[in-house]
């Protein structure tokens, strides 16, 4: 089995001590960065971004915040209604342009800020577990490690986009993001992008790409605020202000996620006579997005988000290995910015985006019993430029280039890596029913030379019936890391291979959806293929890497949507993923080849909302928590979710959850308890429009 396609064991990530040289040198191979990605815009207009009307004179009088489609009258309370049938949303991520969904080929899934309040989600993890194509792994509760699997790719090929910020983390050696840290409370819409995305994102997209768009100010000043509290000792709070006047866009938000007491560790695991400690958790996430429109022509954009977490965790030591007595320490500092000047030529016909982006990571992992704390950094600066042509209503012309540094700093490694690149991309529509995407992108990296990619994308809308046919094949790849290229252990004897080839991919797919009865009703399934090659793995000797590995991944993803009535919707997914060993046919670990998932959602009263999810996952491959037992077949799980909020007035509402309902024990990944049953409740606030 490719290791590369095996997630790192959650431990491993926190520098837990394991007497196992293998586990160790797997350990220290989670240093590294990964290439630059195709730029989207700081700033992209997602309209509606709130859909309330501002405040008026006298209150008494207020127009409705909520409304029903067709000429239905305007409602008194801020709802979360289904509006049956649903205009189809936006996103930017598909194309690097601003389009409906019905618009284009790409397997894709839009959660808007409204989504996230109606679920009540406090951190993307949350939100990610019911997409179809994807599997989520978290090492315990909040702030554990968390991997995304894409389509049955590994972790590593799954690529996170902020605002048009690259925000993979130089210090994950492999290159795999860890979710755990994003909090949800300034999102405006997350949009997961399925396939080979590597001909408009570059590295690290042979699954897909997530990307976050942050919320934009617009209108009236509108300020928010919540407060929650609940099971495992949680405490958490947001506050935010946003709005435009004139020529200038701002908002800003701050949130704190606390979780004081999380089982995490099973009892099975513990000597004889020692308690678990749960794990405890802190997340301060504050960030900004502001926009100036100096004239006509020239608008500056910049976001910035910060981020400060600690986890306080259960580590591992001894041989055979078994959970510490004391816990040990894990701090992240996460810094993202964009500062962006569009120019605009010819009425706007003509777009050019000049920006600078640069993240800085920077963790310390201080294991129980150890006085010195193991600490890194990492950084990646990237110049971009580019143009969005307009050549003829809804078909446009993209063109690009980039130039990117990465480096890494640890104890025992400095290094440094560039990738410079250029791309275009052609969209374009006809007669509003055929529509294709063609991307061609060239990435020259200092250690490997030159790499090119592509991918192309057409859908068809058929006439009479509605169907919408698509289908897509792109090629991806994935550099190897600093860490992998430069990091030498000669004390276990294992040393870095400067020679290493980037990993290698084909995919495609093929889908219909179909609307029925003025699509109040809605389904669709997507088949889809990647074959995955050149994976970096041990090599045979177990003293150096290589590209040896080979994969498969295929699958299907189906759905279905309803509104039953104006006040009951439906919605449920399907996935069924193969990811398999290429030369041995074994099953690729934490790959469940099953996930389904179905929520209810039920307005009885314009005030109230009501939801049930039901998250069902089957059987999987696995570890043990120390890595030395392999094979391992994980039992599957049934979550059951509940959510309600009532709206007291257009400025205040009350909420609460109920998580894991009947309590189910959840190994996900084995050695790490999932939360069990929670109760939660608060309220939220806004000086209008409250969601």
């Amino acid at each position: 089995m490719p290791r590369s396609l095996v997630s790192p064991i959650p431990h491993a990530r926190r520098h837990r001590a394991v007497l196992s040289s293998f586990c160790v040198l797997s350990s220290f191979a989670l240093l590294g960065p990964s290439p630059t990605a195709a730029q989207q815009s700081a700033s992209p207009d997602l309209l509606p971004p709130v859909e309330v009307d501002p405040p008026r004179e006298p209150i008494a009088q207020r127009p409705a915040i909520a409304r029903r489609t067709g000429n239905a009258a305007h409602q008194q309370m801020p709802v979360a209604k289904p509006a049956a049938p649903a205009r189809a949303p936006v996103a930017v991520s598909p194309t690097g342009v601003v389009t409906s969904v019905a618009h284009v080929a790409n397997a894709i899934t839009v959660v808007t800020d409204k989504d996230i309040a109606a679920q009540q989600a406090r951190t993307v993890p949350d939100i990610l577990s019911t997409v179809p194509g994807l599997n989520i792994v978290q090492a315990g509760g909040p702030g554990g490690q968390t991997n995304v699997f894409m389509r049955g790719t590994n972790a590593n090929h799954t690529k996170l986009i902020i605002d048009g910020i690259d925000a993979g983390d130089v210090t994950n050696g492999n290159g795999a993001f860890d979710f755990a840290h994003l909090l949800a409370a300034d999102i405006q819409q997350l949009e997961v992008l399925r396939g080979p995305q590597s001909g408009l994102y570059g590295s690290d997209a042979i699954g897909g790409v997530i990307s976050m768009v942050t919320r934009k100010g617009d209108g009236p000043a509108r300020a928010t605020a919540s407060v929650e509290s609940g099971s495992f000792k949680t405490f958490n709070q947001s506050a935010g202000l946003s709005g435009s006047q004139d020529n200038v866009n701002y908002a800003v938000n701050v949130a704190h996620l606390h979780a004081g007491d999380v089982p995490v560790t099973p009892w099975q695991l513990l000597p004889a006579g020692q308690k678990a400690i749960g794990n405890a958790y802190d997340n301060v996430t504050a960030s900004s997005k502001l926009g100036v429109d100096l004239n006509e022509a020239w608008t500056l954009n910049s976001v910035v988000r910060y981020t400060d977490a600690t986890l306080l965790f259960t580590g591992d030591s001894g041989f055979p290995s078994f959970p510490d007595a004391a816990q040990s320490n894990h701090t992240v500092h996460q810094l993202a910015t964009r500062e962006e000047a569009v120019w605009s030529l010819l009425g706007g016909r003509i777009r050019n985006y000049f920006g600078v982006n640069y993240v800085n990571n920077w963790s310390s992992d201080l294991t129980a019993g150890n006085p010195v704390a193991a600490v890194a950094t990492g950084e990646r600066i990237k110049y971009d430029w580019h143009a969005v042509t307009e050549l003829a209503p809804r078909n446009n012309l993209i063109v690009g280039l980039e130039q990117q540094t990465e480096r890494l700093k640890t104890t025992d490694l400095s290094a440094e890596n560039g990738n410079k690149a250029g791309f275009v991309e052609l969209q374009t529509e006809f007669a509003r029913r055929w529509f294709v995407v063609a991307s061609l992108r060239n990435d020259v990296n200092d250690q490997f030379g030159g790499h090119g990619t592509y991918r192309i994308a057409p859908a068809v809308i058929l006439p009479v019936t509605e169907t919408k046919l698509k289908a897509s094949y792109g090629t991806g790849f994935k550099a190897p890391t600093l860490s992998q290229l430069h990091q030498d252990f000669p004390a276990f004897n294992f040393f870095a291979n400067p020679n290493l080839r980037p990993e290698q991919s084909a995919g495609y797919d093929a889908g219909f959806e179909q609307p029925l009865f003025d699509d109040r009703v809605r389904f669709g399934a997507t088949y889809f293929h990647n074959s995955i090659t050149n994976l970096i793995n041990f090599n045979a000797t177990f003293t150096s890497y290589a590209n040896v590995g080979l994969a498969t991944t295929e699958g299907t993803e189906s759905f279905v949507t309803a509104w039953l009535t104006d006040r009951i919707s439906l919605r449920a997914d399907y996935t069924f993923t193969r990811a398999v060993d290429a030369a041995t046919g074994q099953q690729l670990l934490r790959r469940p080849k099953e996930k389904w998932s179905a929520t209810a959602t039920w307005l009885p009263i314009d005030a109230l909302s009501l939801s049930a999810t039901l998250l069902r996952v089957g059987d999987w491959l696995d570890v043990s928590r120390d890595g030395m037992t392999t094979g391992l077949v994980a039992p599957g799980y049934a979550l059951v979710n509940l959510r309600g909020d009532y709206a007291l007035s257009d400025q205040v509402k009350v909420f609460g959850r109920i998580d894991n309902l009947f309590n189910r024990h959840i190994q996900n990944p084995t050695g790490f308890l999932a939360p069990g049953f929670g109760v939660f409740g608060g309220i939220r606030l806004a000086s209008f429009g409250v969601q």
